[in-house]
């Protein structure tokens, strides 16, 4: 579905940067269609997406693409938004900063510590504050906080990891069922290598806790994984040494990185096919 959907974004620009295996950059400014309203191609894109793989898709309208990302937030799962070049200061000034794309968790924090809650907080800082407490991402939340993001959308992109990861209904206590819930992230993320021709060296392992305390545990091999049954089989060492838990584990994520084209000559391993 991954690789329709993006034969679907290629039919309006070859400009598709991917942002994860559901998501992507598109620069529309000059498109295939020879059509002046973006807010048109991302409802054309989203029905052919419905009527190909019958799956909803969100998405979001702007001038740039931290604001295109934000947009594409407020109307899931099945609808769209615009934030204009008018809008855009003033939609900033008023999000917390928490719901920044780019500001993680651990962001979050150091920001609220410093009494940054909000868009127009982080506009209060100068440039050199910023660098200050947040080094080469200084620049990057300099220009965000007032709408500005010059990044360009890079076709090119070398993807760094391909991960998955699911938050369950029911906090987990037990080994049984942790690695129940972690084998549709690996086979999902198996699916996207197979499709790609990849593999990759690093399995990394990601553990959310009921009270949001996290953790990740890693372990690589010298020629990389495989198999997805390979992947499992270090999940599930990497979740043997979690239990027991006193806590609940609310989150798992797998993440295979280090990534490496399969190449076709290998011997003695098993071949990746499209």
């Amino acid at each position: 579905m991954s690789a329709q959907i993006r034969e679907i974004f290629a039919e309006y620009t070859p400009l598709i940067e991917p942002l994860s295996l559901d998501e992507a950059y598109l620069d529309v400014t000059e498109n295939l269609k020879g059509m002046e309203i973006a807010t048109e191609i991302a409802v054309e894109i989203r029905a052919k997406i419905k009527a190909v793989t019958d799956l909803n898709a969100s998405g979001g309208i702007s001038y740039n693409k931290f604001l295109a990302k934000m947009a594409s937030d407020l109307n899931k799962p099945n609808g769209q938004a615009v934030i204009t070049p008018r809008n855009g200061p003033a939609f900033v000034a008023g999000l917390p900063v928490k719901k920044f794309h780019g500001v993680g968790p651990a962001t979050a924090e150091k920001m609220h510590r410093l009494g940054i809650e909000t868009g127009a907080d982080l506009k209060e800082k100068d440039l050199d504050f910023l660098v200050q407490h947040f080094g080469k991402s200084g620049p990057y939340f300099y220009g965000i906080a007032r709408g500005i993001d010059e990044r360009q959308v890079k076709p090119d992109r070398v993807r760094k990891s391909v991960g998955a990861e699911d938050t369950f209904a029911q906090d987990i206590h037990a080994y049984g069922p942790a690695l129940e819930g972690a084998k549709p992230l690996i086979a999902k993320v198996w699916r996207y290598c197979e499709a790609n021709c990849i593999t990759g060296k690093t399995v990394t392992l990601k553990v959310k806790y009921a009270d949001f305390a996290q953790i990740t545990r890693a372990r690589s091999l010298a020629h990389g994984f495989q198999s997805p049954e390979a992947i499992e089989e270090t999940i599930g060492g990497l979740l043997e040494a979690v239990f027991p838990t006193r806590k609940g584990i609310r989150l798992l994520g797998v993440t295979l990185s280090s990534l490496e084209t399969k190449s076709a000559d290998s011997t003695g391993q098993l071949q990746f096919m499209l």
